[in-house]
């Protein structure tokens, strides 16, 4: 990741509202201590979590820095594949009102996500996390995520690496092909960055994409391509 040019990594391992009502669990605190103890990493590493709205979050987690990324106001939320706009979009609601600010994760996942479905989880208070990879698939989930981003709601673009080879600058290449270099640097990097400071994130200008016939090809004859 640094020799892709990767400066700041937000470390977000999986976690259940309802196992954590009070905040990250003691393992998570363990597991960064011995990270952090090993070889220095060449980037710098923050604390945060991916957290499975499966219930209402406390008001005793939104306290627990460690659950917010990089000790923010911003959390990183996710839902069942199969669950209801309005399930999001309440459950996001209530995120605000506990003090938070939800970053939802691949919102193109969601079978209810689309356009419209993304704006009033923006109204909500939400901002949208598109994964970089599912941005080139042809499957439904990479067709909404292209029209997130199409439609200009896509806020920034994350690996959802789990020790595999995916990468961001999957995503930010393929934008700069398709003639939208400021897209892909306020994905990747200034609204990254603004979360990081706790700045408001800007608007990122509409990206219409296409996929290659080529890209298309290689993902039919080859299922296991995201």
């Amino acid at each position: 990741m640094a020799e892709a040019g990767v400066t700041d990594i937000c470390l977000t391992p999986h976690l259940l509202a309802s196992q954590a009502p009070a905040g990250v669990p003691p393992e998570h605190d363990r597991a960064f201590a011995a990270l952090t103890a090993g070889e220095p990493i060449p980037v710098r590493l923050h604390r945060g979590a991916e957290v499975m709205l499966d219930r209402p979050l406390s008001a005793d987690a939104a306290t627990d820095p460690g659950i917010r990324l990089a000790g923010t106001r911003w959390i990183l939320v996710e839902f069942p594949r199969l669950v209801t706009a309005e399930t999001v979009e309440n459950a996001l609601g209530h995120v605000v009102k506990v003090g938070l600010l939800p970053l939802l994760a691949h919102p193109e996942r969601y079978s209810s996500c689309s356009p419209g479905t993304a704006w009033r989880w923006r109204q909500a208070g939400a901002r949208l996390q598109v994964d970089a990879t599912t941005l080139l698939s042809p499957r439904p989930r990479g067709e909404r995520a292209r029209a997130l981003l199409a439609a200009g709601l896509g806020d920034i673009l994350a690996a959802d690496n789990h020790g595999d080879d995916r990468s961001i600058a999957t995503a930010r290449q393929f934008l700069e092909s398709q003639g939208a270099a400021d897209q892909a640097a306020a994905l990747c990097e200034r609204n990254p960055r603004a979360i990081l400071d706790e700045r408001d994130l800007e608007p990122v200008e509409p990206a219409t994409t296409r996929l290659s016939l080529g890209s298309r090809l290689r993902h039919l004859f080859d299922p296991d391509e995201p």
